[in-house]
């Protein structure tokens, strides 16, 4: 048995003020998940800590400063805008080029993209004028100096034209029995450049899926007619034979093994080709984790046996790598973590990663009464075929929340099964040894669990780190036995989050989330404090402490056999960086084996969010809307990524 420190009253409110201002200080400038690296600047949030632009701008040759004027005809504040974010000249005004070649080279370039963006709008007699110092770019000489004052100025004058539709449509060739309107290509539609191509690459696609890997579109006629702003449209296309894969070749991979690459992308030599099949393969293979990009191309002919080879290119990625992150709230004080990993450490992308966190530092100054915690983990895809992956992992714990104090050393090990892109199912052995004191078990209670975890996962979402729409469910089920107790209980858990995008770009996502679950098989007191279900805190009602819902004895949660929570947020991005999130949790804990929805805690807040490559940094505010004696006033939580 472990020797439990009593906790009691923080006197030191000094003390634990400067923890947390510490801590706060500490997330705003921690770089999290990051990877050794050198740079000659550094930049957080926007913000340059070290470094200039102008360190930036140095390596340019004859630098030569320039200042843009940019007229749009016409009151379309949209397309204005859009041609302000393709213009190169406009965005990057600030920097200087190299030269009065250099601002030749940008400004003609310019011209070009402005012409695409206005096709990309079905303006096909729009007109793009460049003047240079008050020459137009036609004007100009090739070798043209601009050696008056600084900056130059530079006018883009812009008449975007009248906006066509489309006329005539005829598909030729092997598309001739092929409707163009189930493709978007209908007299009188949307004309844009964009319009057309993408029906091209659905008509390739469609043929490609009928296994006909050589489908293409052989020739291209479109007539833009002035007089009436239509565009008429000939296509022709040719499907080509059906075939099977032949061959896949790899290029690229150096520390990771070929063969097992070739193995990972399931193309089975002889099976009919299939372009989903292809995009699967390319998705697989970037889930290794070994690879920063991917490419899989098809032949440009079949080989002797009417099979058509596929060629893989990928870039490898770092094999070692190691970081640092932090949470805080004021209600569970602050978090930080550390890691390293290896993502190729035999050679076949088997995955090793060592960790370790310290979390509830300001919300105690006691250093026995902090949460640490430390594991490691392995990963090996590929073991039951490409779509499966062996895992095990092991872990230390020793954990104080308000709920009960725990010693827990824990081991497992699965195997998680693709059965398609968005359905995933798993199955795990794990053995936990745990010393555990609680309200309930106030002498300490030991525990020996062999459990059996079961999980399916559906996940639909466009977007795992920032989803705007699509949904995810899950479905676990854990048997239990208790060895040292002789007692055995089944835990439930059901949840399910959806995602839709309202407006323009998907600027409004509006997400909402459910979860339940339920213990069954044993009493309360008889199922460890660490397997019942708390709620509150920053991933589930926030606004209250973690743990802060349901069943108490004196002051001290038990948790329960049962709980409910549910969320809704209204995610708007402000630009591209920055966003705004109103929500608003609830949930509820029974010591009954189904929640009872008698006693229902209701939060609501707003927060912020800054998008990075790595997932949105989180800051939420929130009250609790009708709280209980020993609730706090208000919450405030930091971290990585979405809610949910």
């Amino acid at each position: 048995m472990f020797v439990r420190r009593k906790r009691g009253n923080d006197s030191s409110a000094g003390a634990r003020v400067l923890w947390r201002a510490a801590m706060a200080a500490l997330l705003a400038t921690t770089i999290l998940a990051a990877e050794a690296r050198q740079a000659a600047a550094l930049e957080i949030f926007g913000i340059k800590l070290w470094g200039s632009s102008k360190d930036e701008d140095a390596d340019i040759v004859d630098p030569l400063d320039y200042a843009v004027t940019f007229e749009v005809a016409g009151d379309d504040d949209d397309l204005r805008e859009a041609l302000e974010n393709v213009s190169l000249l406009k965005s990057e005004e600030e920097r200087p080029v190299s030269g009065s070649l250099g601002l030749l080279a940008k400004a003609r370039s310019d011209r070009e993209r402005l012409i695409a963006a206005l096709f990309s709008r079905a303006r096909y007699d729009g007109v793009v004028e460049i003047s240079i110092a008050g020459r137009p770019l036609d004007e100009l000489e090739p070798d043209a100096v601009f050696d008056g004052p600084q900056p130059v100025p530079v006018t883009v004058r812009i008449q975007p034209g009248s906006q066509f539709t489309l006329g005539d449509i005829v598909l030729q060739g092997d598309a001739a029995g092929i409707r163009g309107a189930d493709f978007g290509l209908i007299a009188g539609g949307d004309a844009s450049s964009d319009a057309i191509l993408k029906a091209e690459a659905e008509i390739v696609r469609a043929l490609k899926e009928e296994g006909r890997p050589l489908a293409r579109v052989t020739d291209r006629a479109i007539v833009a007619d002035h007089a009436t702003t239509t565009l008429d449209v000939t296509l022709s296309v040719e499907a080509g034979p059906i075939a099977g894969y032949g061959d896949t070749s790899v290029e690229g991979t150096e520390a990771v093994d070929r063969d097992f690459t070739v193995y990972m992308t399931g193309l089975e030599r002889g099976r009919r080709y299939s372009p989903k099949e292809i995009d699967d393969a390319r998705d697989r293979l970037l889930a290794l984790d070994v690879f920063s990009s991917v490419s899989i191309s098809e032949a440009a002919a079949l080989d002797p046996a009417g099979q058509i080879p596929i060629d893989v290119r990928v870039s490898e990625r770092k094999m070692r790598y190691f970081g640092a992150g932090a949470t805080f709230s004021n209600t569970e004080g602050a978090g930080i973590e550390g890691y390293w990993g290896h993502r190729n450490l035999f050679g076949r992308a088997e995955k090793l990663r060592i960790g370790g966190a310290i979390s509830r530092i300001g919300d105690t100054t006691e250093l026995g009464q902090l949460n640490y915690n430390a594991g490691i983990m392995f990963e090996k895809p590929g073991v039951i075929g490409p779509a499966s992956k062996f895992f095990a992992n092991a872990k230390v714990v020793f954990e104080h929340p308000d709920a009960y104090d725990r010693f827990s050393v824990k081991g497992g090990a699965g195997v998680s099964y693709e059965l398609t892109k968005q359905q995933t199912v798993s199955a795990e052995v794990a053995v936990d040894y745990s010393d555990i004191e609680d309200a309930l078990n106030p002498d300490g209670k030991r525990y020996l669990l062999v459990s059996l975890p079961l999980q399916y996962v559906y996940d639909s979402r466009d977007d795992k780190l920032n989803p705007t729409r699509g949904f995810r469910a899950l479905a676990y089920v854990e048997p239990t036995y208790d060895t040292l107790n002789g007692k055995a209980f089944v835990k439930l858990k059901g949840e399910g989050s959806a995602y839709y995008g309202l407006g323009a770009d998907n600027r409004f996502v509006l997400a909402g989330r459910v979860a339940m679950g339920s213990i069954l098989g044993a009493s309360l007191e008889d199922v460890p404090a660490d397997r019942r279900f708390y709620s509150g805190g920053g991933g589930s009602v926030r606004g209250y402490s973690y743990q802060g819902i349901g069943p108490k004895a004196g002051d001290q949660p038990t948790g329960g056999l049962s709980y409910a929570e549910t969320s809704v947020e209204m995610r708007y991005a402000v630009n591209d960086k920055f966003g705004i999130v109103p929500f608003i949790d609830a949930g509820t804990v029974s010591t009954k084996q189904f929640p009872n929805f008698s006693t229902v805690k209701v939060g609501a807040g707003i927060g912020v969010r800054y998008l990075t490559p790595f997932g949105p940094l989180r800051v939420d505010v929130a009250v609790p809307l009708n709280p209980g004696p020993g609730d706090p006033s208000y919450g405030i939580y930091a971290g990585v990524g979405q809610s949910f």
